[in-house]
């Protein structure tokens, strides 16, 4: 049984143990920085040739040309017709109130006139070509396709290039018939390093991109970070985290499994339950420890619990909040009789779970709201992904000749203090000259 850390905000060194608890060194190390280099050189620089080597050394698919790499658009069709009734159900009703969510989402552009005449505003436009990398290791993530594809086809991007690593060219059928449900444009068997390469750099087969999106391996992060300025990127993410904060009164199993629903993820993924009852916190450890066995990846959630889970004693709910303002979670569910008066001091968490029926997992899936978040504190700093994030603001000014002269001397002020002349005179030149 996972031997679980407890804490409690009364012990002097509490915020230096959180702090211990929470840390999270993301960066991967010299030699996957090297290796990931070497990959993204030799992407950029021989294309496609770079990409079928990779492709095979890495997933052993050997594909006689780059354009056997591409998923034919018929292909996604052909997933969606022959997953079960059952399943294409479900993902058709997450991707409508994902889609129904997003919509709210969308900037619009807008502009305002001044009394001189002089216009400013700001025009909204969707990013040209957006690529969605799609994870193909420990297990198949369809719904991550709906939750990056839709927000970017809501926002109207011209066009989404998907890429899954098909190891020994095995294709998952969900994970297809999501990107049909999505409206991913195209999709292409390629993964790793290789596959951010060329939607950064792009090859005659894989398009550049605009953006890449989606979560990946430490070999997908470390790309990710070394493409970023090149192109955009959404986040480099951390292991998955959830943070419960409960007032004692919800069933010590349901509290268990949410903790279990996040620790299955990754043995590096971080559950943490926050109570000022402490009979409460030994209850839940108790279900722990009596429904753990029956899980089927028991063996990662045990090492998750072990590594990096915790059980914290607060003196109330008010300090609970304190302490989760510091964690910045990825997931936090406030399983609470009142979360509307608690949710007022909650400033850092990516997605809140508010009340005791509300289980994170829904989020994960087909709530609406989306699953890409902030993780590592980044909460503190960042959001979840958005219909914001594929599209781009662009400032519109437009001086009317009364705003030209007024805006231009207080410019030829300001220039010429910062000793730029030809700022300065090139604001003069557009004002006339007093009789």
């Amino acid at each position: 049984m996972p031997d679980i850390q407890r804490l409690t905000t009364a012990h002097p060194d509490f915020w230096s143990r959180l702090a211990e608890l929470t840390a999270w060194e993301g960066v991967a190390d010299e030699r996957v920085s090297a290796t990931v280099r070497e990959i993204l050189q030799q992407v950029r620089a021989r294309g496609d040739d770079a990409l079928l080597e990779y492709t095979f050394r890495f997933d052993r698919l050997d594909a006689l040309c780059a354009a056997d790499l591409e998923i034919p658009a018929d292909r996604l069709q052909q997933a969606l017709a022959t997953v079960s009734a059952e399943q294409r159900a479900a993902l058709e009703t997450a991707a409508a109130r994902i889609r129904a969510y997003a919509e709210r989402q969308k900037l619009e552009s807008w502009r305002f006139t001044e009394a001189d005449g002089t216009v400013l505003g700001q025009q909204v436009a969707a990013l040209d070509r957006v690529g969605l990398y799609v994870p193909g290791g420990k297990a198949a993530y369809p719904s991550s396709v709906l939750m990056n594809a839709i927000p970017a086809q809501v926002a109207g991007v011209g066009e989404i290039a998907m890429v899954v690593p098909a190891p020994d060219g095995a294709l998952n059928e969900l994970v297809l018939a999501a990107a049909a449900v999505a409206g991913v444009d195209r999709a292409f068997t390629i993964g790793g390093a290789q596959a951010v390469a060329a939607l950064a750099y792009g090859t005659a087969t894989v398009p550049r991109v605009d953006k890449i999106v989606g979560p990946g391996n430490i070999y997908v992060a470390a790309a990710k970070r070394q493409v970023f300025g090149t192109v955009g990127i959404d986040m480099i993410a951390g292991p998955s985290e959830i943070l419960v904060v409960c007032d004692g009164q919800t069933d010590p199993d349901w509290i268990a499994m949410d903790l279990f629903s996040q620790a299955e993820h990754d043995e590096d993924a971080q559950p943490i339950l926050i109570s000022p009852d402490g009979a409460f916190l030994d209850e839940v450890a108790a279900s722990v420890e009596r429904l753990l066995p029956a899980m089927e990846r028991r063996t990662i959630i045990e090492a998750s619990l072990s590594r990096r889970a915790a059980l914290i004693k607060t003196l109330d709910l008010n300090e609970a909040a304190q302490v989760v303002n510091f964690i910045a979670p990825e997931h936090l569910e406030l399983s609470v009789a009142q979360p509307e008066a608690l949710l007022p001091l909650i400033r850092h968490a990516g997605a809140i779970f508010m009340g005791r029926y509300t289980a994170e997992a829904v989020g994960d899936y087909c709530a609406g709201p989306n699953h890409v978040l902030p993780t590592s504190r980044t909460a503190r700093f960042s959001s979840p992904l958005g219909v914001y994030d594929f599209q781009k603001r662009t400032s519109l000014i437009y001086c009317s000749p009364e705003g030209a002269a007024a805006l231009g001397r207080t410019a030829s002020i300001l220039a010429r203090g910062e000793g730029l002349t030809a700022h300065a005179r090139s604001a003069e030149f557009r004002i006339p000259e007093r009789p």
